[in-house]
């Protein structure tokens, strides 16, 4: 077990600062909390906090609004959040309330969630920009709305309403794509426990094992490591491993069947992101071997790619390359490879990209592509390596033997001033890395 992280305050005054700098004096920026949803009735899903105020305070309540009003003397970082209520903490639990709020965040003032009505206008006023994600709460927006319209309607008493709004993304997803150093931890840890999980799945296989017990192993390292999955986990045994995203988890794996599994951890906010293909007897058969080979190729390709100066998308073109190189050395595609490149036929068994930004969320924010052009990579950026096959089980294009054959390789990667540096790295990955792992847990197990 390892001792908690906290991500420190002065991690969120820091990308406060950064985010207002950004800004510049005559803005404002406003961030409503996630809304908690129900799940049925009066259940609700676990609640997690959105990612952007997760960012900017690390505050974890519901019915909250941080607002940023950069250059402003009373204070800049000002917390609307829920009082203290003895009553309700009875039946949901303590809350920090404004004052405790605005010592634990390093915030300059909080105020009661129900006088943003009567605050929130004031703070409009004089200000001539508005930051803010339009369209991601309709009840929010129209609120907001109904803000600057009163400001707007004491213009004749020589009130200034803000006559610019805009997309709040274009400033912070490209600082939260840049991670620190507090985040690093964080996603290290995540991966770390994400590696122990699907340790523990690869260890717990045998034939004859149903998808959900594999997934009760992943999601208890997890918790035992005081994580939560970041996603559903994926277990599929066999052709379910050709669905994309499959989540039933409920199929018997046979003697034989491979076990693609994806699934990650979320610790502190951060995500993890790995997939691992393993046969569920310990040993490959020549065909599974051929195409996890295959696809471990692709990743390598793709992941030399993973360097400052190098455009994000070349480490897919890398793996698409590689993998329809190897199609067709194995007769699954049939014809010149650059025709197969060029009309896209390697489609039907890779039909995917080859990753995704990753941190607070899974799929994590930031262009892919500047002006239309694929975006140079630069350190402090993290993302997945994910090439896969997928063999239809009722494609009668190929041989037999490789009918029903899915699988996917999934890594996070820094990339670093001196290259990748990749984070879920102490997993066994290789075919031959994968059956000598799994050949001593048997023997641990005798």
């Amino acid at each position: 077990m390892h001792k908690p992280l906290q991500m420190p305050a002065k991690a969120h005054v820091r990308r406060r600062r950064q985010l207002m700098r950004m800004a510049g004096t005559d803005a404002i920026l406003i961030l409503p909390a996630a809304r908690e949803a129900v799940r049925s009735r009066d259940t609700h899903y676990p609640y997690r906090q959105d990612s952007d105020l997760l960012y900017l305070t690390g505050f974890p309540e519901p019915e909250a609004v941080l607002v940023l009003v950069p250059g402003r003397k009373h204070g800049e970082t000002l917390l609307f959040c829920r009082e203290r209520d003895r009553e309700r903490e009875g039946w949901d639990g303590p809350r920090f309330g404004p004052e405790g709020a605005t010592e634990a965040f390093g915030l300059d003032d909080a105020y009661p969630i129900t006088d943003l009505d009567d605050i929130l206008p004031g703070l409009l006023e004089g200000r001539t920009r508005v930051y803010y994600h339009f369209g991601r709460d309709a009840e929010f927006d129209l609120k907001l709305i109904g803000w600057v319209n009163r400001v707007r309607a004491m213009m004749k008493m020589g009130n200034k309403p803000p006559h610019e709004f805009l997309e709040l993304g274009h400033l912070l997803d490209e600082l939260r794509l840049f991670k620190d150093r507090d985040e690093l931890r964080m996603m290290q840890r995540a991966a770390d426990i994400s590696v122990l999980a699907h340790e523990a799945a690869m260890r717990a296989a045998r034939p004859g094992i149903h998808e959900y017990e594999l997934q009760a192993e992943l999601e208890r390292a997890f918790r035992m490591n005081d994580a939560v999955p970041a996603y559903g986990s994926i277990v599929g045994a066999g052709a379910n491993g050709c669905v994309l995203h499959y989540h039933a988890n409920n199929a018997q794996a046979r003697d034989g069947d491979l076990v693609l599994v994806d699934a990650g951890a979320e610790y502190r906010g951060y995500a993890s992101d790995i997939t691992r293909t393993f046969p569920v007897n310990g040993r490959f058969s020549p065909e599974q071997r051929a195409l996890h080979d295959l696809v471990g190729a692709a990743q390598a390709a793709a992941l030399a790619q993973a360097r400052p100066g190098v455009a994000y998308e070349a480490g897919h073109l890398a793996a698409v390359h590689t993998l329809t190189e190897g199609l067709l050395r194995l007769g699954l595609l049939k014809g010149k490879l650059e025709t197969n490149i060029a009309q896209g036929l390697y489609k039907r068994f890779y039909m995917h990209k080859t990753g995704h930004w990753i941190g607070l969320d899974v799929h994590d924010v930031g262009d892919y592509r500047i002006e239309g052009e694929s975006r140079l990579l630069e350190a402090g950026m993290v993302f997945t390596i994910e090439p896969g096959l997928y063999v239809a089980p009722d494609d009668g294009t190929v041989d037999a033997k490789w009918r029903g054959i899915g699988i996917r390789t999934e890594d996070d990667v820094l990339v670093t001033a001196s290259g990748p540096e990749v984070l879920t790295g102490a997993l066994a990955r290789s075919a031959d890395e994968i059956e000598a792992f799994m050949a001593q847990g048997v023997a641990s197990a005798h």
